[in-house]
């Protein structure tokens, strides 16, 4: 059997988030499918509805905008018959472009915050792992080849923490992209393969990490929805300033979030084929993705 390794990025526009996040979730092909039985189940048990149904996806940006917990703290928490229907109706209104009314948005608020809650509870008990990496904002790419055509050592980070998880498994491991623009994502392909056939680490990797990504429309796949919200929680709510993490923080996401994220990040002690020890973390501070060097998280 495999590990499926679901990725997504955040705050790659550099537009509101504090750092650029690529990252996802790991999790065994036989956990899947009952993992997203358990999400269509609190979709429905928080919303009263799937949100598919809706032309809605779990986007992390949506889920926990600021105004999803404005919405929320309007009133004491719902019922829950009362918090379904009422949530419902706003989606209902939104198709009919129609104002909600103010319980709905206070059911919808609450709605959204239960939903993120129930994806992290699915992830711990399906045995689901955290992987990301983080990036500066303010990084910007060199005019160099190296830089137009080799992996982004986050990028590098990233698999080398996967691997270190499937060599200690003996499992496989397949990566799972959200689908976003065609010419970046064959750029990205080339970029890997680069690395697993011309690189002596690459080649190696490639005994357990299947250099062979996967694209998929984010609307189409739970994972990758889940995958978002991880990473977005991570941009917003994950920081460790001695190693370089202090950027603001948005303090709902920290309190409410922040314990799962330590709790599903991936943690193992390593020793290399040369003897090295050390302590591999799944989520990772790089610094400089052009440069050297990486700050474990």
């Amino acid at each position: 059997m495999s590990w499926l390794l679901f990725l997504d990025e955040s705050g790659h526009d550099h537009k509101n988030c504090p750092y650029e996040v690529r990252g996802g979730i790991a999790i065994h092909a036989s956990k899947l499918w009952p993992f997203v039985k358990q999400l269509l189940n609190a979709e429905v048990n928080a919303f009263g509805a799937n949100l598919r149904e809706y032309s809605k996806e779990l986007k992390g940006a949506k889920l926990l905008d600021r105004d999803r917990f404005k919405w929320a703290r309007q009133s004491e928490r719902m019922p829950d018959n009362a918090r379904r229907k009422h949530a419902r109706a706003f989606l209902t209104k939104g198709l009919e472009k129609k104002p909600p009314s103010r319980d709905e948005f206070t059911a919808y608020g609450q709605a959204s915050i239960e939903m993120a809650r129930s994806v992290f509870e699915s992830l711990r008990n399906n045995g689901a792992l955290v992987f990301a990496s983080i990036v500066p904002r303010t990084i910007k790419k060199p005019a160099s080849f190296e830089a137009d055509e080799y992996l982004r050592k986050d990028h590098v980070f990233l698999l080398e923490r996967f691997f270190y998880f499937l060599e200690s498994k003996k499992e496989h491991g397949l990566l799972v992209f959200d689908a976003v623009d065609k010419g970046a994502d064959q750029k990205f392909v080339r970029q890997m393969e680069r690395y697993f056939t011309k690189t002596a680490t690459g080649l190696y990797r490639s005994n357990w990490i299947v250099p062979v990504p996967l694209f998929v429309a984010s609307e189409m796949s739970l994972a990758v929805q889940a995958a978002d919200l991880a990473i977005y929680c991570i941009n917003w709510g994950f920081r460790l300033p001695t190693l370089g993490l202090d950027e603001p923080v948005r303090e709902e996401i920290a309190e409410q979030f922040g314990p799962w994220l330590r709790e599903l990040q991936y943690q193992q002690h390593v020793t290399t084929n040369g003897g090295r020890q050390f302590d591999s973390y799944g989520i990772t501070f790089v610094p400089n993705p052009y440069g050297d060097g990486d700050r474990q998280a």
